[in-house]
C-alpha cells in the first residue's frame, strides 16, 4: 500500500471516495507560490464530515495528495469534463480564483504531468476499480459515492451562490434514476437549497466508474462549504482559511449525509 493512498475495505455495497481532501504537495512545496495557496482549494474536513462511513461498513478510498499536484477527479487525457466552462486542469496551474499556483518557470511540463499520472492518478483509479470489482462479486448492485466540497461563491467558476447540496450523476448516465430520485427526495426534505445535475454533474470518478449497466451506480455530492463550516467571505486568507472543523456546527448536515448513505445501502440491497 502506498503511504499516500489508503483503502478501508468493507463488505457493504457502498464505496466512498475522497479525492480532494489531501494536503500533501508530494515534495513539490518549493515549486508553488506558497504551500497555503496550493492547499486553499482543498475539500476541507470532508473526511471528518463523513467519518460515519466506516460504521456503515463502506469501502473507503482516500488520497493524501493535494489536488494541486494532480486532480484524480479529472480525465487523465486532459479533456475537459465541462466543455465551454471555466474549470481547473489535470495538474492545475491556477487556483479556483485564477491565481497562479506556481512560481514562474516551475510549472509542470508534459513529462512531469505524465509522471504524476503514473504515480498518483492511475493507482487511485485502479484502487477504486479493484474495490468495485471485489464488491460486485458479492453484490449485484454497488453504489460509489464521491465526496466533495467547495466555497459557496466562486465567480470564476459559477454565477451567484452555489446551492448547499449539489448532486451529480452525469445527467443520469452514472446512476439508476430511482437512486437519483431517492437522494433528491432526501435533499428536498432538508429545506436547504439543492440542485441535481446543475453546475456540478460529477467528475471523472462518477462518470468513469458509474456504470449502471454493469451494476455500479455513481453519485457525486458537492457541498457548499457554508453547509458545514463557518465559511468566511471572499477567497479567505492564511489567517482565516481553513476554519477548524466544528462537529456541533456540522451536525445537521452530517445527519443528512448519513441518511443519504443509509438510503443508498437500502436501495442497493433491496434492488438486489
Amino acid at each position: 500500500m502506498n503511504d499516500w493512498l489508503t483503502i478501508r475495505r468493507g463488505q457493504a455495497p457502498l464505496l466512498v471516495s475522497f479525492p480532494h481532501t489531501g494536503t500533501s504537495l508530494a515534495g513539490l512545496d518549493d515549486d508553488y507560490v506558497s504551500p497555503w495557496l496550493a492547499q486553499r482549494d482543498t475539500d476541507w474536513w470532508i473526511d471528518q464530515l463523513y467519518d460515519f462511513a466506516e460504521e456503515l461498513d463502506a469501502t473507503i478510498v482516500h488520497t493524501a495528495i493535494s489536488r494541486s499536484v494532480i486532480d484524480v477527479n479529472r480525465d487523465p487525457s486532459g479533456t475537459s469534463l465541462y466543455p465551454g466552462q471555466t474549470t481547473t486542469d489535470l495538474c492545475p496551474r491556477e487556483t479556483f480564483d485564477g491565481d497562479p499556483l506556481y512560481k514562474p518557470g516551475r510549472e509542470p511540463d508534459a513529462a512531469e504531468v505524465a509522471r504524476r499520472l503514473e504515480t498518483y492518478h492511475a493507482p487511485f483509479q485502479a484502487a477504486i476499480a479493484s474495490e468495485l470489482e471485489r464488491l460486485g462479486r458479492h453484490n449485484p448492485r454497488v453504489v460509489i459515492y464521491d465526496c466533495h466540497s467547495i466555497r459557496s461563491v466562486l465567480p470564476r467558476l459559477f454565477e451567484g451562490t452555489l446551492p448547499v447540496f449539489n448532486l451529480g450523476t452525469n445527467d443520469g448516465k452514472a446512476a439508476d434514476p430511482a437512486l437519483q430520485a431517492k437522494v433528491a427526495e432526501i435533499l428536498a426534505n432538508t429545506g436547504e437549497s439543492f440542485v441535481v445535475n446543475g453546475r456540478f454533474k460529477g467528475g471523472y470518478i462518477t462518470r468513469h466508474h458509474g456504470q449502471p449497466q454493469n451494476g455500479v451506480h455513481g453519485l457525486q455530492m458537492e457541498l457548499s462549504n457554508r453547509g458545514y463550516l463557518d465559511e468566511p467571505e471572499g477567497k479567505g486568507t492564511a489567517d482565516n482559511w481553513p476554519v477548524p472543523f466544528d462537529p456541533a456546527y456540522a451536525a445537521p448536515i452530517r445527519a443528512t449525509l448519513k441518511t443519504i448513505l443509509e438510503a443508498c445501502l437500502e436501495w442497493a440491497r433491496r434492488e438486489a
